[in-house]
């Protein structure tokens, strides 16, 4: 194995704590050491010091392989914020607000979020079940490829 780029993990470690983006760190080491990186780099070396994850996977909340033409769609957004809610991560005030409208609005129209793949839309309000216990409509089984352990 070559030696590693890596020029002092203690700053990396410190730029990890302080939340720096994978680009960024690409663009720091190019401009500190002139040293070419890229992104998987730094998350292969997260993964290896046993750091958290960037993002929560939550893969009780969002069980689908979600196709590209819906990743973006306001229903799974708040999922992914709900997400990071139950994982303790810190919400920014936009974050909280628009999360908690949205759970109010789950509530008032006693809906919950379903899943087509196979439809222009994707996400769907649909009404709640007895058996819908959390925010979603389970599938019969998960579909995502990107479970929650690292």
């Amino acid at each position: 194995m070559g030696r590693s780029k890596i020029q002092d993990e203690g700053e990396v470690i410190r730029w990890f704590q302080e939340g720096r983006t994978y680009a960024w760190m690409v663009e720091e080491y190019r401009r500190k050491y002139n040293i070419e990186t890229v992104p998987s780099m730094w998350g292969n070396f997260r993964q290896r010091r046993g750091l958290d994850r960037r993002i929560t996977r939550d893969d009780d909340l969002i069980p689908w392989f979600v196709k590209e033409e819906h990743r973006w769609l306001y229903p799974l957004a708040m999922l992914r914020v709900e997400a990071r809610r139950r994982d303790g991560r810190t919400l920014t005030e936009n974050d909280r607000s628009r999360l908690t409208s949205w759970r109010e609005m789950l509530t008032a129209q006693n809906t919950v979020v379903h899943y087509d793949p196979d439809t222009e839309e994707g996400f769907f309000y649909v009404p709640r079940r007895a058996d819908d216990v959390d925010l979603i409509r389970r599938p019969e089984r998960k579909t995502t490829p990107r479970r929650r352990a690292d």
